[in-house]
């Protein structure tokens, strides 16, 4: 029988993975992104943004020793530097590999939730930053010349701050019991990444 903790967990799941039917985000894909709610809705159907976003928090819970700021170092760490990103792609820079990149960013944070590793708070905000730059880039890119850019951008780390603490709270509920659900949905996550990564080769 599962408790109602685990229930809790397994709905915030499932609710974050309604979109796993969508496309990931390829480059090839064209956006609209012109308002706060096209930038907020964003990452629930971009696959690839929303499964990263909800695996930094299932790892940044699952591998914190208690509850305290150390859950945060993962989440602050990918959504300030995502908004790094989004400005360096607002600035027309381009960096290479950005799509490689965000499939790698899959397969590693599946790989850190299936895991549990536990590395110092600074590493793991770093670790997921550099992902996220690339995220972060690939959507700035796109909207550069775009007069509503800034409001959708905000739309967008709104929803990514909500998906991380998605994340959070469902890596908490299931760190004791059941760990095996998010260990699982890590392992889904991860493989997500290894096949986009493929495709690309």
């Amino acid at each position: 029988m599962l408790s109602t903790r685990t229930k809790s967990a397994l709905v915030l799941i499932a609710a974050s993975a309604l979109s796993m039917s969508a496309s990931a985000h390829t480059g090839a894909e064209s956006h609209i992104h012109n308002s706060f709610l096209s930038g907020f809705a964003h990452p629930f159907f971009g696959l690839d943004h929303l499964a990263a976003m909800v695996a930094v928090g299932l790892w940044s819970a699952l591998a914190a020793r208690h509850a305290g700021p150390e859950l945060l170092w993962g989440p602050v760490g990918f959504a300030a530097m995502l908004l790094v990103g989004a400005v360096l792609g607002l600035q027309g820079v381009a960096l290479p590999a950005v799509e490689p990149m965000i499939a790698a960013s899959l397969l590693v944070t599946g790989l850190l939730v299936v895991s549990r590793l536990r590395v110092p708070g600074l590493a793991a905000a770093l670790v997921v930053g550099v992902f996220a730059v690339f995220h972060g880039v690939a959507h700035g890119y796109e909207l550069a010349g775009d007069d509503s850019a800034w409001q959708t951008l905000a739309g967008m780390l709104t929803a990514t701050v909500l998906l991380h603490g998605t994340g959070l709270a469902a890596g908490w509920a299931l760190r004791n019991r059941q760990v095996w659900v998010a260990r699982a949905a890590g392992a889904g996550v991860a493989a997500f990444g290894g096949a986009l990564l493929v495709q690309m080769v």
